[in-house]
């Protein structure tokens, strides 16, 4: 039995919104994967009499199951048994072949519909990774939209001759129509702009059209969302401008910090934070990367930021909440062997990696964290850290000596990544005491060393750290009149989600007290006898 009582109960309640009947088409062996699923689907059938279970199906993946449309063409396959992370897309992808509408923006359904050509899409994930239910999500309403759109999900870790023979080594990796498409968290907006060659265009014009915000956040992480909310309660313009709304928090698994919540993962805090602020009057301009800060031609005037799709946006004020990212090794090797060996997310790549031997660089709490978690999957791991010491937690530090398969190597620093050609091989490290080099064979290497803020477009506009951070005072005021910054990407100590919320908050109420105290004028120069931040 795969579902316990309360999960049959919820599940129950959920396929009541189904409209038109299903089928569960199994493709089954004699394996136990194959009885595991043959038990999942049964449970399902048995909670609604609008789902049935065959065994008739002849896919080659053996155990796998497609989920149709009764008397139609319209379904999805999963390669795999879908719980863990993917247990939602099972849940979603039976609703939507059910006929229960999905609740993406109308547009973006209308653009999956309209798409001209045969797509035969195929996604490689693992159970343990967060970032692969947006894309095998995205993928499935696509082809319940879409009769040309196909798409099997396949679980990386029962299909490992095939992820081998195809060389897939970070998730979720998809394949269309059997050449590699891309890899890495995808929505639904970013796959259907690849296919979709004039959607860009589109969005930079509409964009481009919008008019002067009171107040424009550029980034969607919890800095940025916080600040939204609490510009769009003063009840001005407000724009959110964000690369991938979430931010880094996405990337993120466990979360067990965050104030009066005591356990969630970062996908699902991403999504409670967009949804939280889509109640507001906010106008969010997902999947748009700044490229340029344009400071106000005259105090009181208003201050651009240019796309990187060309379009321009114009506010009286700007808060910069951009985040960070993980820092790479800066090593030759890496970038020739990213998503080939070279990962940065252990939750998500390291089934791939099952009873192989890899190294993790850092020795901070994120690199015995992550050196813990894949000793339980992979065969060997190195630890490598550049002090003379790890940086960890001492109860992280007590766990990592108790493990049997775990090797830490202090005062070395990673000179080289090696390949093949195809794929990582091992890895070269000098020795910071004797300036000995060594070798060490491997297949993969996770790197987890910090963080690096996403400011370099910023660095000829407003005073930036020697870190690259951006220097706020005490109010969350940068160097540019009018610009206001929090989060990851500036001076503010202690980088936690918490600390970013806050920080995001003040620096709304920052600009709106900027806004209510300044004298504005016209595009002319002219001054302006009144204003909507004025009056609000």
């Amino acid at each position: 039995m795969m579902l316990d009582t309360a999960m049959k109960d919820q599940l129950k309640g959920y396929l009541t919104n189904i409209t038109q009947p299903i089928e569960l088409v199994a493709s089954l062996d004699e394996g136990a994967k194959s009885t595991e699923l043959a038990g999942l689907l049964e449970d399902i059938a048995s909670l609604s009499d609008k789902v049935s279970f065959v065994r008739t199906g002849t896919d080659a993946r053996k155990p796998s199951f497609l989920i149709r449309r009764a008397g139609t063409d319209i379904g999805v396959t999963f390669a795999g048994i879908p719980m863990g992370h993917e247990f939602t897309s099972l849940v979603l992808a039976l609703l939507q072949v059910g006929g229960h509408p999905s609740k993406a923006a109308p547009e973006l359904l209308q653009q999956v519909r309209d798409l001209d050509g045969d797509y035969s899409f195929e996604t490689y994930f693992s159970l343990s990774c967060q970032n692969c239910p947006d894309v095998v999500q995205a993928l499935n309403l696509m082809s319940v939209l879409n009769p040309r759109i196909k798409h099997v999900a396949i679980d990386g870790a029962l299909f490992k001759e095939e992820v081998d023979a195809r060389k897939v080594m970070a998730v979720p990796t998809v394949y269309l129509n059997g050449e590699l498409f891309d890899s890495g968290r995808m929505e639904l907006a970013q796959i259907v702009a690849k296919l979709d060659t004039g959607a860009a265009a589109k969005a930079a014009e509409k964009i481009a059209a919008k008019e002067a915000f009171d107040v424009l956040v550029v980034g969607g992480g919890p800095a940025g969302a916080a600040a939204a909310i609490y510009a769009a309660r003063k009840g001005i313009r407000t724009g959110i401008a964000a690369e991938r709304f979430g931010g880094q928090v996405l990337d993120t698994m466990a979360i067990e910090n965050l104030i009066s919540v005591p356990h969630t993962e970062g996908p699902k805090l991403a999504s409670a934070l967009e949804t939280h602020v889509r109640e507001y009057d906010v106008d969010i301009m997902n999947l748009q990367k700044a490229k340029k800060l344009i400071p106000a031609a005259r105090p009181g005037g208003l201050i651009g930021v240019e796309l990187e799709n060309g379009a321009k946006l114009k506010a009286k004020t700007v808060i910069l909440t951009t985040g960070a990212r993980w820092r790479q090794m800066g090593v030759p090797g890496e970038d020739d062997y990213r998503n080939r060996g070279v990962a940065y997310c252990p939750h998500c790549d390291g089934p791939l990696f099952k009873g192989k031997r890899v190294a993790v660089i850092g020795g901070g709490n994120s690199g015995v964290e992550a050196a813990i978690d894949l000793a339980g999957i992979v065969a060997h791991v190195t630890l490598i850290e550049f002090d003379g010491q790890l940086r960890a937690d001492e109860v992280l530090q007590r766990k990592l000596r108790s493990l049997s398969n775990v090797k830490v190597i202090t005062s070395a620093m990673t000179t080289e990544v090696l390949g093949d050609g195809d794929k990582v091989t091992g890895l070269s490290y000098k020795d910071r005491n004797s300036g000995d080099v060594h070798h060490v064979e491997l297949e993969g290497i996770f790197v987890q060393i910090g963080l690096v803020p996403n400011t370099e477009w910023l660095k000829d506009d407003i005073a930036l750290s020697q870190r690259g951070e951006i220097e706020v005072d005490v109010r969350g005021a940068t160097s540019m009149p009018g610009v206001f910054a929090a989060g990851d990407a500036t001076t503010t100590p202690y980088k936690q989600i918490v600390i970013a919320m806050g920080e995001g908050s003040k620096a709304a109420l920052s600009a709106f007290d900027y806004l209510i105290r300044q004298v504005p004028v016209d595009e002319s120069g002219e001054a302006e006898t009144a204003t909507a931040s004025a009056a609000a």
